[in-house]
């Protein structure tokens, strides 16, 4: 057919698709993205991160003083190279990312918040 059609509505990260470079998965709400429990920044340096709200409420924390981006569902959000951030989210949100399929702690630092 030509076609797939994927989903995973199950708290955390979820890669769904892998394709050459890229990966595009979802994001559900987990204790580290609830406000109040992000406890760390993060930054990959092969790679910028796109994240695209799909539903709900959910905010992007981004760069050294760590601003609180408000998400709009359907806008996309790409996070440039080396850039620190985070994501929260509210109970019943999913966020798309779409990133090198290559990213991991390895190519990524990670800072307290």
């Amino acid at each position: 057919m030509g076609l797939e059609i994927l989903e995973n509505n199950e708290n955390g990260y979820h890669p769904l698709l892998k394709f050459g470079a890229w990966r595009v998965a979802v994001a559900n709400p987990c204790d580290k993205w609830v406000e109040g429990n992000v406890t760390f920044m993060e930054r990959h340096m092969k790679t910028d991160e796109v994240f695209v709200l799909l539903r709900g409420e959910a905010a992007l924390y981004i760069g050294d003083a760590r601003e609180k981006i408000p998400m709009e569902i359907g806008k996309v959000y790409n996070v440039e190279l080396g850039t620190w951030h985070n994501l929260c989210m509210e109970e019943g949100s999913q966020v798309l990312i779409v990133e090198n399929d290559d990213t991991c702690r390895e190519n990524s630092e990670y800072c307290d918040f």
